[in-house]
């Protein structure tokens, strides 16, 4: 998923899309584990996706925290 994908997504949605790339994650290396996988960067690019879901969803955390104290 792209940066400007996922900053477009509720916080909601962004939690799943979390739970949907580490339920990825997780088969990938399975996978790869039992027989070598055909593109083994795929692992990479999930891994890095997860990290840019994270960091959105903290992102949207502090906002609502920062504006829930500024009214």
């Amino acid at each position: 998923m792209k940066t400007s994908e996922i900053e477009k997504l509720s916080l909601e949605d962004l939690h799943d899309k979390l739970a949907e790339f580490k339920k990825k994650l997780s088969d990938l290396k399975m996978n790869h584990a039992v027989s070598p996988l055909g593109n083994p960067l795929q692992i990479k690019t999930v891994r890095k996706t997860i990290a840019g879901l994270l960091t959105a969803i903290s992102a949207k955390q502090n906002e609502i925290i920062t504006s829930e104290h500024g009214k």
